[in-house]
């Protein structure tokens, strides 16, 4: 085998659906001040008894369920997450005894909104070198967790969730070199720090910088996969704000492709966004089997990491 696919994929939310009319009544908002800043209408939040290894196990049980497999065919198990509460057992040690998986390589990835994308090239590169036969990749955020619910300028932007995706060796590269890096000197405009632990970011400085840096940088991940950006079926960005992914994507000039936007729905729920909204758009039948699709995480560390896949 010369590569590796992702072979299913698979989301799960709380079943609790909070809308900015919520939020009105909870901090000085309106639906209005919402949708016009970040395009957000609604969010899923979960409860006190649902940790991020429950989101995340859902999502993954999903996904092996597409993929026609058993939680035995699994050698290797990512976790992108930053809102992990204990140091240890880590989440994908949690997640694989959820799961039942008997004996796997267990690993969680701390690289926040960008944490899926570093962890999908993970597994590719595991599976492409014969360390791994089939991985579990995950990425999920339990947001509400670390949120102070009264600030308004980031209450109004976070959501739960997970979602997941199976990996496995492919004759072909059903996903393309990653292009990855970050700006450590700016780390400290996007946070989850203190105790407790609280989300925190330098909104302007984070839309400086995703606007007019990642488009050159996500067209150079089109172009280490041999594509052009004209040739994508589909754009998957970190659902941060509709104002950075609407203006990301032109400039990107992705101009035949399904744009997600989940983030209207969704909001902000960092390491779950681009998992979540691939397997929408795959349920949802908007991008088809072996289609090209960009998926690009960026935002905590100021880090950022793409690859073109081929759809599921």
């Amino acid at each position: 085998m010369n590569g590796s696919r992702i072979a299913a994929v698979g989301h799960y939310q709380p079943a609790r659906v909070l809308t900015n009319e919520d939020l009105a009544g909870m901090v000085d908002t309106s639906d209005e001040w919402i949708t016009s800043r970040v395009g957000i209408r609604t969010r899923h939040i979960a409860g006190p008894d649902e940790p991020v290894d429950e989101l995340a196990g859902h999502a993954a049980a999903k996904a092996l369920a597409a993929a026609g497999l058993t939680p035995g065919d699994i050698d290797l198990v990512l976790v992108a997450t930053s809102t992990a509460i204990d140091r240890s057992p880590n989440m994908a040690a949690r997640v694989a005894a959820r799961l039942g998986i008997p004996s796997p390589a267990a690993m969680d990835v701390n690289v926040v909104c960008a944490g899926f994308t570093h962890a999908l090239a993970t597994a590719d590169h595991a599976v492409r070198a014969g360390a791994a036969t089939r991985a579990l990749v995950i990425g999920a955020d339990k947001m509400s967790d670390v949120t102070d619910w009264s600030d308004r300028t980031t209450c109004v932007l976070v959501g739960d969730g997970a979602g997941a995706a199976v990996v496995e060796a492919s004759e072909d590269a059903g996903i393309g070199p990653v292009l990855w890096g970050s700006v450590p000197e700016m780390g400290h405009a996007v946070r989850i720090e203190g105790q407790p632990a609280r989300f925190a970011q330098e909104g302007q400085s984070v839309y400086r910088w995703a606007t007019t840096q990642l488009p050159a940088i996500a067209r150079r991940a089109c172009e280490r996969a041999g594509l052009g950006p004209e040739d994508l079926a589909g754009v998957v960005l970190h659902q941060a704000n509709l104002r950075i992914i609407e203006p990301l994507a032109e400039k990107i000039g992705a101009i035949n492709a399904v744009v997600a936007r989940d983030v209207s729905e969704s909001g902000n729920t960092s390491a779950a966004s681009i998992p979540l909204a691939l397997s929408k758009l795959v349920e949802q039948g908007r991008i088809s089997s072996g289609d090209p699709v960009l998926l690009f995480g960026f935002g905590g560390n100021l880090s950022y990491a793409g690859q073109v896949i081929r759809c599921p």
